[in-house]
């Protein structure tokens, strides 16, 4: 890091010191100096050309084609395709160097199936073609309750193509107890899913009209998604986009996510987690959690978000979690973030309740420090624009913010403050000072500057699901 940005700084932390009276400047240089130094790798260039897949092996062991038609696939829409994409994957997985094809013009309806590794080295699943999922929950099998296409101990292996995984989710959105509140709150399948796997890459597909999550990355380690779409409407219930849980050294990048809830969410015992390139709306935001649901533990650490877009969510960048639970997050990074008629930009809630009922008041809390927000700019359909709402006995703290500019278009804008600690520096607009004072809430017209800093020019043996 460049020596004078270091001696600004920690001349800018010993002001903050003074006035919070409880930052460390020694500390708060090394977590702002790894923050800075976590950083995104470029996209892996060592995917597999589609059109340079061959349909034979050759002498010199080229790749060998397993065409789902070639195990009596109909790939009608109608026909039960499920046999045949079993066949055709025990073959792939036990045949090095193989890809198992789903071609362009079939619609293929395949039931929920697990399938399982290891398999043979150099694995490619190519989907051109539709997969689509059956559309009556009463008919689902209840050996798969959360899970549709789920895919379990691989390594090595790349998911790509064009093709469309289309989970057929109407009739399950409409039984859901947030849709129709007579009904009892029940999971659903999540369309794909990636569970103990590692040096995994996913390329290219689509995914749609999940029963609920569209794609779980699920313990897992050394996991790169690129380039994937994910769409659902604004009012489907708990369709997350990509959901990541229990998971190490994952990329998503340059992935545009439309659905009914989170577009991005992380939880428990995640690390080295990294978004850059993301468009996401509808939905309710990039968030991390929730976590501490049931008094349970929740970590979360080295989180990314690196040049993003949200429009029109209801959230913006967002860490939720349960009152009694315990655990913590820390070093965070959200920057380079564009929103437009978000309605809370930024948010920390460790009241976060999605309960039919009320939930219970509770000491305990998961832990937040060292988040930091930066090149954050665009517009709020509320006058909250930050919202830092904090447990009174396990307080947020080192909360950094970096040239934050967040305008309501037909009004003032302000930053709220319950439990919460930290410090801005350069432009914040609405201003922080709540961060560092008893005051609940800082209106817009003042900004928080720091002298030293404001010619400075900054480098720019299942999966547990938490809600339902």
């Amino acid at each position: 890091m460049d020596k004078f940005f270091v001696l600004s700084l920690l001349g800018m932390l010993i002001v903050a010191c003074g006035v919070s009276g409880s930052i460390e400047p020694d500390g708060d240089i090394d977590m702002i100096r790894e923050l800075e130094n976590f950083d995104i790798g470029g996209e892996d260039d060592d995917v597999v050309d589609a059109s340079a897949v061959p349909v034979w092996r050759s002498e010199r062991g080229s790749k060998v084609l397993m065409n789902v038609d070639s195990f009596n696939a109909v790939g009608d829409g109608v026909s039960d395709d499920t046999m045949a994409f079993r066949k055709a994957w025990e073959t792939a997985c036990s045949t090095s160097k193989s890809v198992l094809l789903v071609p362009k013009g079939g619609t293929y309806l395949v039931n929920a199936t697990t399938f399982k590794g290891p398999c043979k080295d150099d694995l490619v699943i190519q989907i051109e073609g539709t997969i689509v999922a059956p559309d009556e929950p009463e008919k689902w099998d209840p050996k798969f309750q959360r899970q549709w296409l789920e895919f379990t101990k691989l390594n090595a292996v790349t998911f790509q193509g064009d093709g469309v995984i289309d989970g057929s989710g109407d009739k399950w959105w409409a039984e859901s107890c947030k849709k129709n509140k007579s009904r009892p709150c029940k999971g659903a399948p999540t369309a794909l899913t990636i569970d103990s796997s590692s040096n995994i890459r996913v390329k290219g597909l689509t995914i749609q009209n999940s029963q609920q999550m569209h794609f779980t990355i699920a313990r897992s380690e050394s996991v790169r998604v690129t380039e994937v779409r994910v769409s659902a409407p604004g009012d489907s219930p708990n369709t997350d986009g990509i959901h990541i849980t229990q998971s190490t050294n994952v990329v998503i990048q340059n992935c545009k996510i439309s659905t009914g809830d989170d577009c991005i969410s992380i939880v428990n015992a995640s690390s080295g987690i990294k978004m850059k390139g993301i468009s996401c709306g509808p939905g309710h935001g990039i968030s991390i959690g929730s976590l501490g649901k049931d008094n349970s533990t929740g970590i979360v650490t080295k989180v990314v978000l690196d040049t993003a877009f949200l429009r029109e969510t209801t959230n913006g960048v967002r860490i939720k979690t349960w009152q009694g639970g315990s655990g913590y997050v820390r070093s965070v990074r959200f920057e380079n973030v564009r929103m437009e008629d978000v309605e809370n930009p930024i948010i920390i809630d460790q009241f976060y309740c999605d309960s039919p009922t009320s939930c219970e008041t509770q000491t305990s809390a998961v832990k937040i420090s060292q988040i930091m927000y930066r090149n954050i700019s665009g517009t709020t359909t509320s006058k909250n624009a930050m919202k830092f709402a904090c447990s009174d006995s396990v307080p947020c703290s080192n909360i950094v913010l970096s040239n934050v500019n967040l305008e309501k278009t037909d009004g003032t804008v302000e930053t709220y403050c319950h439990s919460a600690q930290g410090f801005g520096y350069g432009v914040v607009h609405p201003s922080a000072d709540c961060l560092t004072s008893s005051d609940k809430y800082s209106a817009a017209s003042d900004q928080t500057e720091v002298p030293e800093l404001v010619e400075l020019h900054l480098p720019t043996e299942h999966i547990v699901h938490t809600e339902l």
